[in-house]
């Protein structure tokens, strides 16, 4: 739609006539009237009757305010200061009143320049439209999976117990950690990784029913509900997920069902206890690769010395962070030519933890009974139990200490090879 100013009643009339369709004005104020209820307007013919500079005050209003409205100036004669002044204030055009030819021509410009910057400005619209909401998705996608990674960020700490020398009291430390830890009121879940040779159930006398390789049966797919099926428990706060009693079972967990329990065990439970088999095979160094507190077990012996000394050059290798290692040494008080100081300068360890050599020891184990509970008052069962609460308290005070990113550390993909 068009729209003609002009105040001279009679060649507003001719200039209707000229625009068919057009809507007439007679004055300036009355134009403003018609802009404020035609917002779709796209062109104003401003005629020879107007002043030039009232019709200047209106194109640099609709050049901030319109941009998609052309305004066009009659003149009875286009001189040097009408062109000016259109160009100052942002007309679109110049035309004689006396040129129809001409005004028509502009007048079909002016609509299609409003055209084009009327689908620009809704283009742009659109976009930002799209990117408004574009952002908020994107905003709200980030606070789900904050959500979501607070909600899987590991609650509870792993504890692994680890030597590579069999018969040093590996289990024997692990089943009765797991008990000091559940008797402080803590939950706590032995794994038994030692696939092959594991001890667990025996020495806490445990028949389990479900043992680590029915992991196999939920293809992947391992939940909350699993893990119920899959611990046996022991008492209230303590729950045992066994080695697999049958070596020849054609169903095995993999590495990447071990990954998944550990990962949700250490979710659901205070600490995770993990029994290793004593070797650097891929259950452990899973295990490893998710351990707060590491464990290491050895009797004042030069095999068990040796084994232990090979263990922690691997695990330099592997850059496992040395505070996090805990040793203990069984049996410190054997007389065999081989001193506890001489022990702890060759491995470069001192020990977070010494027992003596005991018959109350294997008393325990043969009734499947742990220490801690079975003999209390031991001196090895006061060991323990303290041992057990320095775990805790570091557990505790490293859930307390803020990362880098402000969050409580986790202890997840804590090694990797070292570079060359």
């Amino acid at each position: 739609m068009t729209a003609i100013v002009e105040t001279d009643r009679s060649r507003l009339s001719v200039l209707q006539a000229m625009l068919h369709g057009s809507v007439p004005l007679e004055s300036m104020a009355a134009l403003g009237e018609h802009i404020a209820a035609t917002p779709q307007e796209f062109a104003i013919v401003i005629g020879p009757s107007v002043a030039v500079d009232d019709a200047a005050v209106f194109a640099q209003w609709a050049r901030v305010h319109k941009p998609d409205l052309g305004v066009i100036l009659l003149r009875e004669t286009v001189d040097a200061h009408a062109l000016s002044t259109a160009l100052r204030s942002g007309m679109r055009e110049v035309v004689e009143s006396r040129d129809l030819a001409g005004l028509t021509t502009a007048v079909s410009r002016a609509r299609a320049v409003s055209t084009a910057i009327s689908q620009t400005m809704e283009d742009e619209t659109q976009a930002a439209a799209q990117a408004a909401a574009t952002a908020a998705l994107s905003e709200a996608q980030a606070r789900a999976e904050a959500a979501r990674e607070e909600a899987e960020r590991p609650t509870g700490q792993m504890v692994t117990v680890f030597s590579t020398k069999g018969g040093v009291g590996k289990s024997l430390m692990a089943a009765n950690i797991a008990v000091s830890l559940a008797d402080q009121g803590s939950s706590v879940c032995i794994v038994d990784l030692d696939v092959n040779n594991g001890d667990i159930a025996i020495m806490l006398q445990l028949t389990p029913m479900r043992t680590l390789n029915d992991l196999a049966a939920f293809h992947g797919e391992i939940d909350v509900d699993a893990i119920e099926t899959l611990v046996t428990p022991y008492s209230k706060t303590l729950g045992v997920v066994a080695a697999p009693v049958h070596l020849d079972s054609p169903d095995q967990a993999t590495n990447e069902d071990i990954a998944k329990l550990l990962d949700l065990l250490v979710r659901v439970y205070d600490y995770v206890v993990v029994d290793t088999s004593g070797v650097f095979d891929d259950h452990a160094l899973t295990a490893l690769d998710r351990t707060d507190t590491l464990v290491l077990v050895g009797t004042l012996d030069i095999p068990a010395l040796k084994g232990l000394k090979l263990a922690t050059q691997t695990l330099e290798l592997l850059n496992f962070p040395r505070e996090k290692w805990r040793f203990v040494l069984n049996r410190a008080d054997a007389k065999v030519g081989l001193s506890t100081d001489e022990y702890e300068s060759t491995l470069g360890l001192k020990a977070d933890c010494s027992l003596v050599s005991s018959r109350e020891v294997l008393t325990a184990v043969n009734r499947g009974e742990p220490l801690v509970r079975a003999y209390a008052s031991h001196p090895n069962s006061k060991a323990i139990k303290a041992f057990a609460s320095s775990i805790a308290g570091a557990a505790r005070a490293a859930q307390e200490e803020p990362d880098a990113d402000g969050k409580s550390r986790s202890s997840a993909n804590r090694f990797r090879l070292r570079k060359a």
